[in-house]
């Protein structure tokens, strides 16, 4: 018989806090399915190092539709395999478009932001639903949103459109969740400010095409940034709270 192994898919885990997530998550007696347009070698090696696996599916998320039957049949494939001690899934993907007011922004831009930061984590959810939605082992579905999904600001109006939709539609997740007798616990989380590449994009941004360019340039010369190490190991004790999923959508802070 089989050891029973922590599975975990996660979303943008080649870089930034993704990576860090990935990285921690690689301990013995878990398995990780990273998620991202390119594969992390260092990744690779720190699981033969521990003695965990982890798998890498380079897909581009602005064309999720390939990936979610793929996604589907693993996971009922991996169930006949394998009895999973628990299987959870972080939806951390993300981009920023091009910084500008609506009417700037290019058109193929503006449908990416929106792909990648709501339709996938939407698709991707419903498919691993499906897959799982007979499984006995605990589920749970993070959602990484942003301070930017519950605050507006100029210029931002796709990345904060993905966010408050991911928030909300979490909260709709969660309602239908809580009806099933095995319902996955799920919640849309903050992260809290982070020094990633989005922030540095922010800070490259020209302060004519974003008013609010100054107070990000703030945040690093202030040292208010978060490392993504010590985001992500923030956000894994708050999945790992016993009353994950009580309030579906939450900021890490609190």
């Amino acid at each position: 018989m089989n050891q029973l192994t922590h599975l975990t898919l996660i979303t943008g885990a080649s870089r930034g806090m993704g990576f860090s997530m990935a990285r921690q998550l690689l301990t013995a007696g878990h398995t990780v399915l990273g998620i991202s347009r390119t594969a992390m070698p260092e990744l690779e090696e720190h699981a033969r190092h521990v003695g965990a696996t982890v798998l890498q599916w380079e897909h581009d998320l602005a064309d999720s539709g390939s990936l979610n039957d793929k996604l589907e049949s693993w996971l009922k494939d991996s169930q006949a395999k394998q009895e999973w001690a628990s299987v959870t899934l972080i939806n951390n993907a993300g981009v920023i478009p091009q910084i500008g007011s609506l009417d700037q922004i290019d058109e193929g831009d503006l449908a990416r932001a929106l792909r990648v930061g709501l339709e996938a984590p939407m698709q991707i959810t419903a498919a691993f639903l499906r897959a799982t939605g007979s499984w006995q082992a605990p589920r749970k579905v993070l959602n990484i949103s942003s301070g930017l999904g519950r605050r507006a600001m100029a210029s931002q109006a796709a990345y904060c459109a993905a966010k408050a939709g991911m928030d909300h539609f979490t909260r709709c997740l969660a309602l239908e969740e809580a009806l099933k007798p095995h319902g996955a616990k799920v919640c849309s989380l903050a992260p809290g400010v982070i020094d990633t590449g989005m922030q540095e994009q922010l800070r490259a941004a020209d302060p004519k095409a974003f008013p609010d360019r100054d107070s990000f340039v703030g945040l690093k010369t202030g040292g208010s940034l978060t490392s993504p190490e010590d985001a992500a190991a923030r956000i894994l004790a708050f999945l790992a709270r016993t009353d994950f999923g009580t309030n579906p959508v939450a900021d890490v802070r609190d």
